[in-house]
């Protein structure tokens, strides 16, 4: 794997791990006995972090870019699960179930990525209670935006991209400094895949909501200028 070891100092990296909501609250020991083993690195865009199939020895944690979970149908053909960026967990269930990766993880932008051997996680969640809810909350926010994306597969092409954006502002969006909502801009093949929809849909979906001001695109980012607009978009 074409990593490297992140160059920030230690203290930068575990200031960038307690920012992380999962260890929000948790108690000071707690929290350093976690981060006592933790390596961060920074891999660049379009690098494969984790294999299908691969055994869970960590849990990873992004501090910095982009990543997606990817897998395959039954024709060969790649879907898109997820995207994650920064604070977010993957890796967990492997780790906790110990069983082999059921998806793929490949970063979107350079991504600086913190990996904590599988066992410390494993006895944090164990020992902290606390760490046991956040672990909790993880995955409720998980299957709810899974069973929401299922519930609009049968919607119209507006619907299924106005929801995938707006998916991607509960879980990745930032206030934008003159307001409205900040996520990353996608290339359209990845949100052809998020959506189901063909990627020239999805163009021409997009251009339907900048004509209408629901969406303004910049390079790296896409600002949602009034989320609840776009929500009435939703069937």
């Amino acid at each position: 794997m074409d990593d490297r070891h992140n160059s920030r100092g230690d203290n930068q990296i575990e200031a960038l791990l307690r920012e992380t909501p999962f260890f929000e609250g948790l108690p000071e020991a707690a929290i350093e006995g976690a981060l006592s083993h933790v390596v961060a690195r920074t891999h660049p865009p379009n690098q494969v972090i984790l294999l299908e199939n691969d055994w869970g020895s960590s849990v990873y944690f992004i501090l910095e870019g982009w990543a997606k979970i990817r897998t395959y149908n039954l024709d060969g053909k790649e879907i898109t699960l997820n995207i994650l960026g920064t604070g977010e967990v993957f890796g967990e269930m492997a780790a906790l179930d110990e069983v082999p990766r059921s998806t793929d993880v490949i970063t979107l932008a350079p991504t600086t990525i913190g990996n904590m051997p599988a066992q410390d996680f494993v006895t944090l969640v164990k020992t902290e209670p606390l760490a046991g809810i956040r672990l909790a909350q993880l995955m409720g926010r998980r299957l709810r935006q899974v069973n929401r994306r299922l519930r609009l597969r049968e919607s119209d092409s507006t619907s299924r991209v106005a929801d995938i954006l707006l998916f991607l502002a509960e879980g990745q969006g930032k206030q934008g400094t003159s307001g409205g909502m900040r996520i990353p801009n996608l290339p359209h093949r990845e949100l052809s895949s998020l959506s189901g929809l063909a990627r020239e849909t999805v163009t021409r979906v997009l251009s339907k909501l900048e004509k209408k001001g629901l969406i303004e695109r910049e390079r790296d980012t896409l600002l949602i200028p009034d989320v609840y607009s776009l929500e009435r978009m939703l069937n």
